[in-house]
């Protein structure tokens, strides 16, 4: 038991060192070392506990971790993935935090991120490749995850789509079998292929934020068990991307309570896509913001009260997942799903490569770094830390 919590420690800090990108290539990045590096779990078992983690509120990446963690080593499995994940982006974010209250600004790392977006492209696209393998597995599938990737793209509500994709798709899939469907294997490279074709009209870029806040940096102080009441709540509702995170933050801290301004509170997304791992250690440098006597304990309290809620969940849900598979409609209901949480990520790879490879002016260093990663990732299959790493210098270098 040991060991395989000293392996689940080792390996998820090594992942939230690295994982730029959000949610899709965090997800990629483990699907990288435990299917196919370390064979924790079989690839259509990582599928379900996928389309289940789309199912429940909280941060997707990192209930994906906990979800491997107490596959690997149950109860305390769970723990220790989910802190390795988030603790060093915590740490890192702390750090700006105290930067950005000393200095008054965040530090430049665009050119450091410049090759960093299209290597984790590449790894997302190849992610999306093979696990589509496993979810697209007939056209009847590959039809939901398309719709579902549309209706994305369309700018409808993530949860909205998710859910319906997934009751009327299992109406679908059930009436098909039925009837009598026709599977198609290469349904799933025609479904990634279909992704990376629509990705090449051009799109206009999103800025980079320029994170400063003068000399305003300072919050108004709260009160840290109110700090943590207030991102618990939020763990316990926060559906979709980390992104949906910065409704809330504004909705709450900015025009309800108005315990941060407007630009104190871009300047703290901004913090979270400047670090690895879950884009909720955000909350991390809220945290710090609002407790100017004790900041440390502030941001550790944000953090670990925005992360429990989906931690909780996974523990809970985690044992009843194989037992799905085994009821006729939950099995379709759980391949529907799949087939939807997939079409979310394909759409994802749709806008990161519109705005990374095709937003103008188009910069072929970009493209160069993207194909050159996902071939290395392909013919060889290297650990996509050193794609990561290996985009970073790459693009520095050109």
């Amino acid at each position: 038991m040991v060991k395989r919590l000293w392996e689940l420690a080792r390996l998820f800090a090594k992942l939230g060192s690295i994982s730029f990108g959000g949610p899709a290539a965090h997800v990629a990045l483990m699907e990288e070392e435990v299917v196919h590096r370390r064979a924790w779990l079989s690839r259509e078992h990582f599928v379900d506990l996928l389309g289940a983690t789309n199912l429940i509120p909280g941060p997707n990446a990192l209930e994906m971790a906990a979800h491997v963690g107490y596959q690997r080593a149950g109860g305390a499995g769970l723990l220790v993935a989910g802190l390795a994940f988030t603790l060093p982006a915590a740490i890192i974010t702390t750090v700006l935090a105290w930067a950005y209250v000393g200095y008054g600004r965040l530090p430049e790392v665009e050119p450091f991120l410049r090759g960093i977006k299209p290597a984790v492209l590449a790894v997302i696209f190849v992610a999306v490749c093979r696990l589509s393998k496993t979810a697209i597995r007939s056209w009847q599938a590959a039809l939901i995850g398309v719709a579902v990737a549309a209706a994305s793209l369309a700018g409808l509500n993530e949860i909205g789509i998710l859910l319906a994709g997934s009751l009327l798709g299992a109406i679908f899939l059930r009436w098909s079998h039925r009837v009598g469907g026709l599977p198609l294997q290469p349904t799933a490279g025609l479904f990634a292929g279909w992704t990376m074709a629509a990705a090449s009209k051009p799109a206009a870029a999103a800025p980079l934020v320029a994170a400063t806040c003068g000399a305003a940096c300072v919050a108004t102080v709260v009160p840290l068990w109110q700090i943590g009441l207030y991102f618990l709540q939020i763990g316990a509702v926060l559906y979709g991307s980390g992104y949906v995170l910065v409704a809330y933050l504004e909705g709450g801290l900015v025009e309800q309570y108005g315990w941060l301004t407007q630009q104190q509170l871009m300047d703290s997304v901004a913090a979270g896509q400047l670090t690895p791992g879950p884009l909720v250690t955000t909350a991390t440098f809220v945290g710090y913001l609002l407790s100017p006597g004790q900041p440390v304990a502030g941001a550790a309290i944000a953090t670990a009260a925005i992360i429990l809620p989906g931690l909780v969940l996974v523990a809970v849900i985690n044992p009843w997942i194989p037992r799905l598979r085994r009821w006729p409609w939950a099995g379709r209901f759980l391949d529907a799903v799949n087939a939807a949480s997939l079409g979310l990520m394909a759409a994802v790879v749709f806008t990161l490569a519109r705005t990374t490879l095709a937003a103008p002016p188009i910069d072929w260093r970009n493209w160069l770094i993207a194909i050159v990663s996902a071939a290395i990732f392909l013919i060889r299959r290297v650990s996509p830390v050193w794609i990561v790493l290996g985009g970073a210098i790459l693009g520095w270098v050109l």
